[in-house]
């Protein structure tokens, strides 16, 4: 099995304030990209962050959703500027394969909170559910600075989630499946949005 990441870094070692000591001793295994070998996990925050997307994604987390790992882990490589979790404040991490150590996430403990923060920060909510009336999501107006909502595993938004968002976005399907998984749509959303905004 070929080994992750690098090994110590040959003498001398760099100058450079960002990289970890530690790491640069003993080698770098984590799950970063080459161009953060070695780095401080606060210097890979405050990079990502100076340098993330006007994009938000948020779940609403009702009964310990799975999915919310890997819209973290998502939203990490995407540079999301935030994942916001809506509800439970626990939620499983396995997913996330510790990207919210770089990611900027955030609790609200339900919809009316959430729905305030974004009428605050003047954040438009765009739903992401096949619900009826909702429209295409290759359709639907995807603002700059925005933040995509999705739904808990199975029942999707719930109804004040709906009444909070600007708009709701459906993902064309055409197979027998009523609907996707709520991380695979989040992925499709974002994906989205970097199609029409940022390409770079």
């Amino acid at each position: 099995m070929t080994a992750v990441g690098v090994g110590p870094h040959p003498k001398p070692w760099p100058s450079d304030p960002r990289l970890d000591p530690v790491l640069l001793a003993e080698g770098d295994r984590r799950n970063v990209a080459d161009r953060y070998r070695y780095w401080r996990v606060e210097a890979i925050r405050d990079d990502l962050a100076a340098r993330a997307r006007p994009l938000h994604v948020a779940v609403e987390n009702l009964q310990h959703d799975f999915n919310i790992g890997s819209i973290v882990r998502t939203a990490n490589a995407f540079g999301v500027r935030a994942v916001h979790v809506v509800g439970r404040r626990r939620w499983n991490r396995r997913g996330a394969m510790m990207t919210e150590t770089y990611l900027d996430v955030r609790h609200h403990p339900d919809m009316e909170a959430f729905a305030g923060w974004a009428a605050d920060e003047q954040v438009p909510i765009v739903g992401v559910d096949n619900l009826p009336g909702a429209s295409d999501l290759r359709d639907v107006c995807l603002p700059r600075a925005c933040v995509l909502l999705l739904g808990q595993e199975g029942p999707g938004l719930t109804e004040t989630a709906r009444e909070a968002a600007a708009a709701i976005a459906s993902i064309p399907q055409v197979g027998s499946t009523r609907s996707i998984n709520a991380g695979a749509a989040a992925a499709i959303g974002m994906w989205e949005w970097v199609r029409r905004w940022d390409r770079g």
